[in-house]
């Protein structure tokens, strides 16, 4: 096991203390105990106390690197605010621009230089009620063959159906893009079968935002459960996309449960590590149930494997 307080190259995610370490002080004293001097403010199921950021990370030197937009927003009716770049409705999208904004504020005066913004589903309740129908067809009876292939071409449909969708996300970022000029925004994919931001659909939306520079961040566990469902996989979207690339969250992954700590999953950890860029943001972000020990044995299970 990494021995605690010897620095290692990664980034921890805020995401990994859940609910027992309330205030980033605390989450930043923890984490340079465990030899972290990188930390990104996670998603949790509350909002972070930042009280005593300055003087935390002056005293360890650890450094925030990255956030994820909607880390400072609860969850309303099941979703963030953020969340809706790409909807349908105007209003629903000025929230969404406004809480991002709101995020890029903050980044600014915590001196964090990436902000990471995650996919949408579709709002159509008819490909919702198909994708439903698809999970538990899933669930039932298996991964077949045939049944992938069902996948792959409801998820094709359904990006094309939901272009409207992502033209709307497109535009969202560029209007953030050129309002903040400084500050480096990375897209992340969804992981359900009725998100949009698909293979297809990410390739879409960083080619048409290369000029204004935005970034891909890869996340290992979401690709996996997308993987297994039929969808492309681990090295088709690095492949495709690692030249781009800003940061990956590395978690472990298997059957239906992601954020597992690394080692106790079913991902193929050469693939990812063979393909990622030199100076990527590598984040480990495994579920808030997992507890110190299970960090630091995932922290010498990169070690072990040249990360």
């Amino acid at each position: 096991m990494t021995a605690p307080g010897i620095p290692n190259d990664f980034t921890l995610s805020t995401r990994c203390f859940g609910g027992r370490l309330s205030t980033i002080e605390d989450q930043i004293f923890a984490a340079a105990a465990m030899g972290f001097r990188r930390i990104e403010l996670g998603l949790a199921d509350a909002v972070t106390s930042m009280d005593g950021l300055e003087e935390a990370a002056r005293e360890t030197g650890v450094e925030l690197r990255s956030m994820i937009v909607g880390c400072r927003d609860p969850e309303q009716n099941g979703g963030l605010a953020s969340g809706k770049l790409g909807s349908l409705s105007s209003e629903s999208r000025d929230r969404a621009l406004n809480s991002v904004r709101r995020h890029v504020r903050m980044a600014r005066a915590w001196k964090c230089p990436v902000i990471v913004v995650r996919g949408s589903k579709t709002e159509d309740a008819k490909w919702l009620k198909l994708a439903l129908e698809l999970e538990a067809r899933i669930a039932r009876e298996g991964r077949s063959p045939e049944l992938r292939t069902e996948v792959l071409e409801f998820v094709a449909r359904l990006q094309k159906h939901g272009q409207r969708q992502v033209e709307h996300l497109c535009r969202s970022l560029h209007t953030l893009m050129q309002e903040h000029p400084d500050v480096k925004f990375a897209i992340e994919p969804g992981v359900e079968i009725d998100d949009l931001l698909g293979f297809d659909a990410m390739g879409w939306v960083l080619d048409d935002l290369q000029k204004l520079g935005l970034g891909y961040w890869h996340d290992v566990g979401r690709i996996h459960m997308r993987e297994r469902v039929g969808l492309p996989g681990q090295a088709q979207w690095l492949s495709a996309y690692a030249p781009r690339m800003l940061g990956v969250h590395l978690q472990d992954a298997a059957e239906a449960e992601a954020e597992r700590p690394l080692g106790l999953g079913e991902v193929d950890f050469k693939v990812i590590r063979e393909a990622l860029p030199r100076n990527v943001e590598k984040v480990l972000e495994i579920a808030p149930r997992h507890g110190r020990a299970q960090i630091l044995e995932s922290v010498q299970f990169l070690l072990d494997r040249g990360f």
